[in-house]
């Protein structure tokens, strides 16, 4: 029996400085998404970052909202990454909370970008988008049943609907606070961390 393993073509150099060019791409429209925000972030930015033209920019991208749809992708699979590596055997608010503090954790390291408005043009690219899409719903359907797994094991509260505590999770990944905090500089990223998982899943009522 012929147990020789075919190992896969080698990729051209050209080819592998083009996947490369696109990694720094990506990596530089998350950062400038983490930082101002779709609407405020420019492909003359992200040109000058990366250092190419602009004209080259658009070879790999061609237009912003395929930008930005690339890094939110690249985002997205960051998260499937993230959850599939959770212990499965952990509660499931414990998950829950473990997703949370991570993603909290990248908002304070200006890694994670901003969602977009309602009204913005960049929505309409995500919606189309097959593997943003994809991702979303993976992400969504697996917290979702770790939401309803914490309220019938009386860890949520059953009174309120799944959807409404998974929108508020996804909310802390772009929650104020967490830069109003770090502003000050009267805490450490694991205090401010602790604080707003605290407000989140503990509430404001006094204990």
């Amino acid at each position: 029996m012929n147990t020789e393993v075919t190992k896969p073509p080698k990729k051209s150099f050209k080819v592998q400085m083009l996947a490369a060019r696109e990694t720094a791409i990506i990596e530089s429209v998350n950062r400038l998404l983490a930082e101002k925000g779709f609407d405020a972030m420019t492909v003359d930015e992200v040109a000058a970052e990366v250092g190419i033209a602009k004209a080259s920019l658009y070879k790999h991208f061609p237009s912003k909202e395929e930008l930005a749809c690339a890094a939110m992708v690249t985002a997205m699979r960051r998260a499937q990454e993230f959850i599939a590596q959770l212990p499965a055997d952990q509660k499931p608010l414990d998950q829950l909370k473990a997703v949370t503090r991570w993603t909290m954790t990248l908002k304070l390291q200006g890694q994670m970008p901003s969602l977009p408005s309602q009204n913005s043009s960049l929505r309409a690219t995500l919606m189309g988008s097959k593997d943003y899409m994809d991702g979303l719903m993976e992400v969504s359907d697996t917290l979702g049943g770790w939401i309803e797994q914490a309220q019938a094991q009386g860890a949520i509260n059953q009174a309120l609907p799944a959807v409404a505590v998974l929108y508020t999770l996804f909310a802390r990944a772009c929650d104020p606070v967490l830069e109003f905090l770090k502003m000050g500089e009267q805490h450490s990223d694991d205090q401010i961390l602790d604080m707003v998982m605290s407000t989140c899943f503990d509430g404001l009522n006094a204990r």
